[in-house]
């Protein structure tokens, strides 16, 4: 309870919202919460009575955290299997990070049961950075996130290059544009995801931002694009997303690329040095089914 408590509490950043998702009451998620801190002996989260942030020992933390409720879900989906006489079948666990397109995905596993069909597929959603240490731990066969800084002993591999996009009311004053840059949003209420979630995209639009001159004002994050699309039609501000992460219009919402450097992102897959035979058949059927030979263009080799 006390790690679910926190990785609930660490991507909300809000201890109501956590109990309500993990249908506890909220005293009882801030109880498994001060247990865990207790326990590490150090806080996880800075609290005021408007606002909850990770500490640095929170953001360290949840990437672990994440890679441990993944084991420990898959260790209990093992012993019910063994428990009900379906002996040991090879699992292959497949991380998805917010925001990546299940399209694509969607269209490779089909394949990937034919080829294999004595291999257990777990699909886990799990931020990029969580799905780095499960895939040395090997705890995860492939993952699918976001380009990010510092890694090493994974392959990564560019699956496509996504466009950042603004979600805007029909009615906006920008709804209009074809185009817009980060000067033009600066100082303009955005919303977008959390940045423990998707550090690697937090950081690509910081820094757009930054070369922009502009200033980037962030008022609220959601672990979801659906969730910002229903901030941006009720009037809160403009939201960021990137298109990938749309798997359709939203009503009267306009979407307008952004435009300029660093206004881009790379989704990749990821896997170990050394993948399983399923993994890295995964691998090739993602790159190929994203228009890339197999190998695929940029392609960095685990150092």
């Amino acid at each position: 309870m006390e790690l679910e408590a926190f990785v609930a509490v660490a991507e909300e950043l809000h201890f109501g919202r956590a109990a309500a998702r993990l249908h506890r009451g909220q005293p009882t998620v801030s109880d498994a919460v001060r247990r865990l801190e207790s326990t590490l002996g150090g806080r996880l989260f800075h609290r005021t009575s408007r606002r909850v942030s990770l500490t640095e020992l929170g953001a360290a933390m949840l990437p672990d955290a994440h890679a441990t409720l993944a084991q420990m879900r898959r260790f209990q989906q093992r012993g019910r299997s063994l428990a009900a006489g379906d002996g040991t079948p090879t699992t292959l666990v497949v991380a998805q990070a917010e925001y990546t397109s299940d399209r694509l995905l969607l269209r490779c596993l089909p394949q990937l049961r034919e080829r294999f069909p004595d291999v257990a597929i777990v699909p886990e959603a799990m931020p990029t950075t969580a799905q780095l240490g499960a895939l040395r731990a090997e705890t995860v066969g492939l993952g699918i996130g976001w380009a990010t800084g510092g890694v090493s002993g994974v392959r990564a591999t560019v699956l496509s290059t996504e466009p950042f996009v603004a979600l805007v009311p029909a009615d906006h004053p920008l709804a209009g544009r074809t185009g817009l840059t980060a000067a033009e949003l600066s100082t303009t209420a955005l919303l977008t995801w959390p940045h423990q979630i998707n550090s690697g995209l937090c950081d690509r639009l910081l820094a757009a931002f930054r070369i922009g001159g502009a200033d980037l004002r962030i008022i609220r994050t959601a672990d979801s694009v659906h969730a910002i699309a229903a901030h941006v039609a009720a009037g809160t501000g403009v939201g960021i997303t990137v298109a990938s992460a749309l798997d359709h219009r939203p009503p009267g919402l306009r979407v307008i690329p952004l435009t300029g450097p660093s206004t881009t992102a790379d989704q990749v897959v990821l896997t170990p040095a050394e993948p399983s035979a399923a993994a890295g058949v995964l691998r090739e059927l993602l790159l190929v089914s994203s228009g890339l030979p197999p190998g695929g263009p940029g392609t960095a080799p685990a150092p």
